[in-house]
């Protein structure tokens, strides 16, 4: 995809959608991961006793009388997978700040469903093992691994829609966060209420400087070193403090202020090309961007491609020959933890997401189709990473073994399932199919306000079934470049197209103008044509060129030189920088289909497929009503 169908001009870079950009992060890790697996199993079978003895060195740091000694899979296990959890706080805060669960009934559904997921597995597990000595792993049956079954999902189910992996990871969310309460209750021997103390006072010390907006990173850092070195001491494991951390960074959108202020240190960068503006310019670029996203763009691709895999690579691997198969395949522990995952996932979430519907009577219902719902249930009887830390912490020896064993059956079984589900849902009539997929729930409206035929610059039938918005600015260049794009999917009967003004003057000087010329050329009925001519001639935007163009179109040129002037101090372009404030624009070209905002490329194969969808669900709606 080439930089001009998916470029814009900026206050600042635009902000990805909720869990879009993450899905394609963890996505795209799961082959990464799945090889890790296959690594370590490969080790544990061919090296001879090395796989065990090399995750099993010990290694210590020692500071003073302070020390802290861990084996070198404890340092993966406790360690490096605290920033993984780190990661999954920050995504679940991103989703509640910006995401669909800014609707805070949206996550009543997916949190009973994930919480019921759990019970029903743990239920399973320990039917299966009543009295027996596995019965204390009961843990390990409960938790989906959300980066491989994200993975395994885009491979099994390539048309699968984003609304049911976002349903996934809100499921998966509350699924973690569960889990490393049960660590941090459960499978703790003894808790040292003096570090935890000090771990709970200075995790207060870090809300403090939030609250007070202390936003360089670095003044984070020893806080978080010192609240890991704390739990560690306490004897819960340390990576419940990642998620706790990672749920506190607040996300949001770039204040306008904040991005004027930056392009304007910028600009001086420009005229004086020192190394102290250098480094104020980017201080200030950065500090637009909320510490979630900061945070998320400084760990997300070492959790994802670094930290993930060698935690595969430290757990996955089990020595099997036939005679641990012979055992394993009848053990209760590697029975009840695949019965769990294979059975127990998908009942409880296809059945509370159902129940909760009745009982609503669909006031509360899933955001996907039944079809995507039960996919979701399925292929979250894939655990691995929580899995296999609560099996190492319930675990030594064989049982270790044959719990791993059923963790890893299950997923293999899970994703079958998963692939033969949409399979056959595939196979459906195209309209059954849509329903089944996305589902018939409404749809939350990302633009503020909605189009109104009689203020909005309207081009196309009023009655189409799909509106296309774009927030423009007559001097961004990328305006120009899609405007060949918009004009070909204008060829569709059944859409209409909205332009409102969004001037970037703190970059582009001649924007404002020639904004306020295209609303003078609408009071003489002309605006389609004048915004034609801006958007022909951006590089010509002076007001002698603009009054060439009001000639050039039989405008009267002193009613339009008196409009113009005056449509910098009218509402309709303030109005517009306003909706753009409100619907959460920072740059141009931005996109809005049926009141949803079009994240990534706009090229025409891109927003024609995003059309099609948008009119698939405005179908499905009709039907509904």
């Amino acid at each position: 995809m080439s930089d001009t169908l998916q470029g814009s001009t900026a206050w600042t870079r635009r902000v990805a959608t909720p869990l879009r950009a993450f899905l394609r992060t963890e996505a795209g890790s799961a082959g990464v991961l799945l090889a890790a697996i296959v690594v370590a199993m490969v080790w544990a079978n061919v090296a001879d006793g090395s796989y065990e003895r090399f995750w099993h060195t010990d290694l210590s740091i020692h500071l003073g009388d302070m020390s802290v000694e861990l084996t070198l899979r404890e340092w993966i296990n406790s360690g490096l997978m605290t920033l993984f959890f780190l990661v999954v706080g920050l995504e679940a805060r991103r989703e509640f700040d910006l995401g669909d669960l800014r609707d805070r009934r949206r996550f009543i559904l997916p949190a009973a469903a994930g919480i019921t997921g759990m019970i029903l597995p743990v239920s399973i597990f320990l039917a299966v093992n009543h009295g027996g000595a596995g019965s204390a792993g009961w843990g390990v049956a409960m938790s989906t691994d959300t980066a491989l079954a994200l993975g395994l999902l885009a491979l099994v189910g390539k048309r699968v829609p984003d609304q049911a992996r976002l349903f996934l990871v809100t499921v998966s969310v509350v699924d973690d966060l569960v889990a490393l309460i049960v660590i941090a209750v459960a499978y703790t021997d003894e808790i040292k209420p003096m570090p935890l103390v000090v771990a709970i006072v200075l995790f207060a010390a870090t809300l403090v400087m939030a609250r007070l907006k202390v936003r360089t990173g670095y003044a984070y850092v020893p806080f978080g070193i010192a609240i890991w070195g704390a739990m560690l001491a306490s004897g819960i494991d340390p990576v419940v403090s990642g998620l706790a951390l990672g749920l506190t960074a607040a996300a949001y959108t770039p204040a306008r202020g904040d991005l004027e202020q930056a392009s304007d240190v910028f600009r001086s960068f420009r005229e004086q090309p020192t190394a102290e503006l250098a480094r104020f310019a980017r201080v200030s670029l950065v500090q637009t961007l909320s510490p979630n996203d900061r945070l998320q763009r400084t760990y997300q691709g070492w959790s994802s491609y670094l930290i993930v895999p060698l935690f595969g690579i430290a757990n996955a691997g089990i020595a099997i020959d036939a005679h641990f198969l012979r055992r394993a395949i009848t053990s209760p522990v590697t029975i009840g933890i695949f019965l769990a995952y294979v059975l127990g996932k998908p009942i409880a979430v296809t059945g509370v997401s159902a129940l909760i519907t009745w009982l609503s009577r669909g006031r509360i219902r899933p955001a996907v189709g039944w079809a995507s719902v039960l996919g979701t249930g399925t292929i979250a009887g894939i655990g691995f990473t929580v899995s296999f830390l609560i099996a190492a912490l319930a675990f030594e020896g064989p049982l270790l073994a044959e719990a791993k064993l059923g963790v890893l059956a299950a997923a293999a079984v899970a994703s079958v399932l998963t692939w033969t589900e949409f399979r056959i849902t595939f196979m459906l009539p195209k309209a059954k199919r849509a329903v089944a997929l996305l589902g018939d729930a409404d749809q939350l409206t990302d633009l503020i306000p909605e189009v109104d035929e009689e203020r909005d610059h309207v081009r196309g039938p009023a009655d189409a079934s799909v509106t296309l918005v774009e927030y423009g600015d007559f001097q961004c260049p990328y305006c120009g470049r899609a405007e060949p794009i918009v004009r070909e999917v204008l060829t569709d009967d059944d859409l209409r197209f909205v332009w409102r003004n969004l001037p970037l003057t703190d970059v582009h000087p001649q924007a404002q103008m020639a904004a306020q010329a295209a609303e003078a050329a609408a009071c003489q009925d002309k605006f389609w044509e004048m915004h034609d001519l801006l958007l022909a001639h951006q590089d010509r935007l002076r007001i002698m060129d603009l009054l060439g163009y009001a000639r050039q179109l039989g405008l009267d040129e002193d009613r339009f030189h008196t409009d113009m002037m005056a449509a910098g101090d009218s509402g309709r372009i303030v109005e517009d920088v306003e909706s753009a404030d409100l619907s959460g624009v920072s740059g141009t070209p931005t996109f809005f289909i049926n009141g949803q905002r079009h994240y990534g490329a706009y090229d025409v194969h891109t927003l024609k497929e995003a059309i099609r969808m948008a009119r698939v669900r405005a179908k499905i709606a009709a039907r509904r009503r």
